[in-house]
């Protein structure tokens, strides 16, 4: 089949063997967009199983993966997009088993866009096939604005008015309801509220708590809505403020488990029972909501589903515009630090 007196194949080989021109096989092999997915795999693969030599520059995505999907976090409402976080390391641990299931390459990104122009660069410069961006934060107006000129993204969030790009997320308003309308069947009567207020799901998420508030009869007191950042040490600080202050509670509602695990801390540290004194509810279920003692009652966002529903989406946004949002429902998990 080579022709060339070295025994190295030549573009002229590869393209005899794929059936095509020299200069599709060329622009396939540079990842051209003039190439369809189907015809960029079949000489991706030949190009490997001759051992043709790529330029370090070539798609990281000749690997002979599926597709190569990269994981950004942008810089979130109320905290940092930390790798570290358990939150995040468990949406990632979702993806990654996901992509491994159906074949895929990840890669994790640490930029962090923040304008226009950061998510335009990303998306022209990054070596994937594409990007599922755990969290909305304040890009929804440059994601609607990105989508205009590329499909090759999901997003982990809320579905918005006048949205143009796909989102799967939980139901948030949902999840803040359930939360606080629990507290409130056993009888809680000053139920407080930890975490922020702003921000797309946060926002979804204060909303449930004050639709469960009124659904129970029971009257809002704003002095006990606390901004909470996402940080133990925070929501610690917060409790103590609460209590030095003189406000009565008996209920917590935390928009998130590691808000939960912190004012948990704070209570004990101010000599209050969880879940006696106080009963306390958190919001995403990570795995050390079950191994804390108290171990924590929290809702669940279904992230291993979640995480399957993002990368067969993006692969099929490879060659589909027709890709749809997801809100995925949410479910309360009972355990020890409601009594109930």
């Amino acid at each position: 089949m080579m022709d060339n007196i070295s025994g190295k194949i030549r573009l002229e080989d590869l393209a005899k063997i794929a059936g095509v021109s020299v200069a599709t096989v060329s622009r396939a092999l540079n990842d051209s967009p003039a190439v369809n997915r189907v015809t960029k795999r079949r000489v991706w693969k030949i190009a490997r199983d001759h051992n043709y030599v790529l330029n370090q520059d070539m798609p990281m995505s000749m690997s002979g993966s599926q597709a190569t999907i990269a994981i950004v976090i942008p810089p979130p409402h109320g905290r940092e997009g930390r790798f570290s976080d358990p939150f995040y390391q468990e949406m990632i641990s979702a993806v990654g088993e996901a992509a491994r299931d159906m074949g895929c390459d990840l890669l994790l990104s640490h930029l962090t866009p923040k304008s226009q122009n950061d998510l335009a660069t990303l998306m022209a410069n990054i070596k994937a096939d594409g990007v599922i961006f755990l969290g909305q934060s304040y890009l929804h107006d440059r994601f609607n604005h990105l989508a205009n000129s590329t499909n090759k993204f999901i997003v982990w969030g809320q579905e918005l008015p006048g949205q143009k790009y796909c989102t799967v997320g939980s139901n948030n308003l949902q999840g803040g309801t359930r939360a606080t309308s629990h507290l409130a069947r056993l009888g809680r009567k000053r139920i407080a509220y930890f975490g922020e207020t702003e921000g797309t799901e946060m926002k979804q998420r204060f909303q449930g708590y004050l639709s469960a508030l009124a659904e129970a009869g029971l009257t809002y007191d704003p002095k006990l809505v606390v901004p909470t950042h996402f940080e133990l040490a925070s929501a610690e600080a917060a409790v103590l403020t609460l209590i030095n202050k003189g406000l009565a509670f008996d209920g917590l509602f935390a928009c998130s488990d590691i808000i939960a695990f912190g004012a948990i801390r704070g209570l004990m540290r101010a000599g209050r029972s969880v879940p006696h004194d106080v009963s306390v509810v958190g919001y995403d279920n990570i795995q050390l909501a079950s191994l804390t003692r108290p171990a924590l009652t929290t809702i669940s966002q279904e992230l291993a589903r979640a995480g399957k529903l993002m990368v067969s989406k993006l692969i099929g946004s490879i060659s589909n515009d027709d890709i749809h949002t997801e809100i995925l429902s949410t479910e309360l998990v009972v355990r020890e630090s409601c009594g109930g």
